[in-house]
């Protein structure tokens, strides 16, 4: 195991930095807001929780979530027009500096592709660097479930993207961060793994992870200091 001596190494040096989204990136959990919109807010949040605390598999807590919601097409874009997501403080001024030092950065969300590529968009991240879920639609537009072939769809998705990262670009060293049980358990294979809490404390995180962080000033001193 890395100390954390190490591990801020691994962040300076990193070819690539994999962002969660959800409650990391952004202030919100999309599909807690997109709930709220469709009237079901309460009884997801509650499956969100547990979810995120690990005690049900991604793709179980996924399906029942969104069978509750059964957003449109139209619901979708509508709250992403009136209810854009709020960037969390600091991740404008850190995926910059990570840009001008060459660093690749990936968004890699158990959220949906149509919010995420409106932050990745925010953020100057190519939308071809965003690895989330994707809703299907009926030709009317009505709710006709997820593509469940994503990786992001199910427990263990995000190592399975960064796996494919490292074939692909030959990345050395991939540095994931995030605040829920899906982003710790992608390390390995990422090199580094960095838990947030500046949105919300996930207990088992918090205790498990050796680096955590709550606001991204802290990430954005370790490169100032190389």
């Amino acid at each position: 195991m890395a100390s954390l001596l190490e591990m801020k190494e691994i962040f300076r040096s990193a070819d690539a930095v994999c962002f969660d989204v959800d409650s990391t990136v952004i202030k919100e959990e999309g599909i807690d807001e997109l709930a709220k919109f469709c009237g079901v807010g309460d009884a997801v949040a509650e499956m969100t929780r547990r979810a995120m605390g690990g005690t049900v598999t991604f793709k179980a807590a996924l399906t029942a979530r969104l069978g509750l919601i059964r957003p449109s097409y139209e619901q979708v874009q509508k709250l992403i027009s009136d209810n854009p997501p709020q960037l969390t403080p600091g991740i404008r001024e850190l995926v910059s500096r990570l840009h001008q030092r060459g660093v690749q950065v990936f968004l890699v969300s158990g959220g949906f592709q149509s919010i995420v590529e409106h932050v990745a968009l925010q953020l100057n991240i190519p939308t071809a660097n965003v690895f989330a879920n994707r809703l299907k639609f009926y030709f009317n537009g009505e709710y006709a479930g997820f593509d469940e072939t994503q990786p992001t769809a199910e427990s263990g998705g995000k190592g399975k993207v960064i796996t494919h990262l490292k074939e692909q670009f030959q990345f050395k060293k991939v540095v994931m961060i995030g605040d829920g049980a899906t982003d710790m358990e992608a390390c390995p294979p990422a090199d580094c793994f960095i838990g947030f809490g500046g949105n919300v404390i996930r207990k088992q995180v918090k205790e498990k992870a050796k680096w955590y962080i709550t606001h991204f000033d802290e990430l954005l001193k370790e490169l100032e200091e190389r």
